[in-house]
């Protein structure tokens, strides 16, 4: 049902791509749990993904700064990680 205000307006909508959906939901549970240190492995089993979009997500996430990769192959939260 459209709304009139009476001002003239623009509306802009925006659509996340399924892997933006990912990476947000991968930053909250970081956020939730700043301890939070996984391998490949067990972050597909939480997420149910396949290897190849875990890793590309992750991946994503370790070059935007928000999460960084240990020694062991552990993907955590990275200490400016917002």
């Amino acid at each position: 049902m459209p709304v009139t205000t009476g001002v003239p307006c623009t509306v802009y909508v925006f659509h996340r791509s399924a892997m933006d959906a990912l990476e947000l939901r991968i930053r909250s549970e970081y956020r939730e749990m700043p301890g939070l240190r996984l391998k490949p492995d067990q972050a597909m089993r939480l997420w149910s993904l396949d290897r190849s979009t875990c890793l590309q997500a992750l991946d994503d996430l370790v070059q935007r700064g928000f999460l960084q990769r240990d020694d062991t192959g552990r993907y955590a939260l990275a200490h400016n990680g917002q």
